[in-house]
Formats: C-alpha cells, structure tokens, sequence
C-alpha cells in the first residue's frame, strides 16, 4: 500500500493514466497533487512554470485535450484519462511557428513567462486562427509577464497569425 503522509493524517496514492506530450504515462500519486508538480517531478518536464499557484499569472499553462488550462490548478485525478500537451511537447523535429515566431520577434525577456505565453497563443490560435488584436490581448488576459515584454509578445502574436493568413501583411501590433 502506498501511502503519503498530509498532516496528521495518511492519504492512499492512486494510479493515473495519461498521455503526455503524446506518451502515455500512469502514475501513481495522491489525487489532489497538482498536476504541475507530476509534470515537473515525476515527468521532470520543467518548461510548465509554477509562479502564483493560484491560476492567475498563467506560467503554468498547457493544454488538456486541446484546451488552455492552469496545471497549478489542475490536479491529478481531473487529467486522469485526457492527453496533457506542454511547452516541450510543442517541438517536434524543428520549432514549433510559436516558438520560432517569439525568437524571431523578441517574443520574451527573462523567459519565465514564456512557455505558458507560447502555450496560451497556441491555444488561441487553433480555436481563432485569424484572431482580431483584442482577441489576442483577451486570449493572453490570463498570462502575466513581469518584465513587461508585451511589445514583443503582441509582435510575436502577430507574425503568427500573419503567417497563417499566408504571410499577407496586416494592421494592427
């Protein structure tokens, strides 16, 4: 039996099925761990960033099935059974457009934001493709950058969805 002790009293682990950056995993763990923490521990993927741990600065964004979500809010028991995608799942043989487009365009500075920036556009751009300016400002809302890279950012926002209009010029950032 494996048991972890919290607080005065013992908790049973229980085992979690997953797909992650398209592998499957099962891992055993306490169901309210948050995800964030197998990500970075037991999968040691470090790229998912944990600042606030309360869901609002966005570091720690990725993708469950496809959708934008906080692993810091997340826990285990809720990703058991779906497909988690983080910043390092993104890259396969080369950058992804996202990744490429922040290097490009000055997309970050100290880079603790980054990942769930990258993660968070990717997000919006698979449900928007050709999103408005105000779209990507609200599609970021939930992503905080503390060294105030916005120009850069937006810049790199931008020549993502240039590049999926088939590099046609465009108002805006």
């Amino acid at each position: 039996m494996d048991i972890k002790e919290a607080g005065p009293f013992p908790v049973k682990k229980e085992q979690f099925r997953m797909t992650v950056n398209g592998q499957a995993w099962e891992v055993a763990a306490v169901p309210t761990t948050h995800l964030s923490d197998l990500l970075r521990k037991e999968f040691q993927l470090t790229g998912t960033k944990v600042s606030c741990g309360i869901g609002r600065c966005g570091a720690c964004s990725i993708l469950i099935d496809g959708k934008l979500a906080n692993a810091c809010m997340t826990m285990a028991y809720q990703a058991d059974g779906h497909s988690i995608t983080t910043i390092e799942g993104l890259q396969k043989e080369e950058l992804d457009m996202c990744q490429t487009a922040f290097l490009e365009e000055g997309g970050f500075q100290c880079g603790y934001c980054t990942p769930g920036m990258i993660i968070a556009l990717k997000a919006l751009f698979r449900e928007t493709p050709q999103p408005s300016d105000k779209d990507i400002e609200e599609g970021l809302a939930g992503n905080l950058c503390r060294c105030t890279g916005y120009g850069g950012i937006m810049r790199s926002a931008c020549r993502i969805r240039r590049e999926l209009n088939g590099g046609r010029r465009e108002s805006g950032f």
